[in-house]
């Protein structure tokens, strides 16, 4: 594939952000991309979890999602999944349990600063079924029909070219594969100037309309897609969980 125009400049500004954040977090630090009060009703970062006691206190520092992607994704026991943007590894050690033992949850990541704190915090937890990738969500790092699941946490919005996010993500499913997101997104109504302001208020880069989202993943191939909002990020923005599925056979 040919990547877009602008696709590397923007890219490379976000794992500066990111690396710079994990290095907090490896601190001990709580990191946090843009104005936390963005999310006023606490559904951002590990606030958005149950059930993570046995998940090192590092991981929770360092999540950013806006939402629990794990817990809509039905993983079950032996399946493969795939992160996308996995950060400090929080999603990838729940779905490592999740999938059990003959399973694997795979975490993507750019920055290698955030694959060094993701890598001791699942050597801290002791989870032995998790691999964490160094790579461009753009160009995925695995073989075709692959992975069962792939999940992501407010991270394809930071993307500057999305087609080619979810056609990789179609790539590497295996027929019938799932896709499970979270992500936020932008309210048809909100004008260039509204948006600019929320985009850099909740730390997102690059939303999309609900419609828009949805016409890329059928243009990857994608059916079964739903998009749902769970919260107002802020004013304009919104949190959505989107779902999909690649095709259990070729079409004839």
């Amino acid at each position: 594939m040919t990547e877009r125009p602008g696709t590397a400049r923007a890219r490379d500004a976000v794992i500066a952000r990111y690396s710079a954040l994990a290095r907090i977090a490896f601190l001990g630090g709580i990191i946090a991309d843009g104005d936390p009060g963005a999310f006023p009703d606490g559904r951002f970062g590990a606030a958005a979890y149950s059930g993570t006691d046995a998940v090192p206190q590092a991981a929770l520092r360092a999540s950013l999602g806006c939402g629990n992607p794990v817990a809509v994704a039905d993983l079950q026991p032996g399946e493969t999944v795939l992160d996308l943007g996995s950060g400090g590894g929080l999603d990838v050690l729940l779905s490592a349990r999740r999938v059990g033992p003959n399973g694997i949850a795979y975490g993507l990541d750019a920055s290698p600063d955030m694959l060094a704190l993701a890598r001791a915090n699942a050597a801290q937890a002791g989870v032995a079924n998790a691999r964490f990738l160094h790579g461009h969500i753009e160009d995925i790092p695995l073989p075709d029909q692959s992975v069962d699941v792939v999940i992501s946490n407010c991270v394809i919005n930071l993307s500057a070219d999305k087609s080619r996010v979810l056609a990789e993500a179609f790539r590497v499913l295996r027929p019938g594969g799932r896709l499970g997101v979270s992500d936020v997104t932008t309210d048809d109504s909100t004008d260039a100037h509204q948006l600019a302001e929320a985009q850099q208020l909740a730390g997102c880069c690059l939303t999309l309309t609900q419609p828009e989202y949805r016409d890329i993943l059928l243009a990857a191939g994608f059916t079964a897609i739903s998009i749902t909002s769970t919260h107002e990020a802020c004013p304009g923005l919104r949190s959505a969980i989107i779902k999909a599925a690649k095709p259990a056979t070729d079409s004839p």
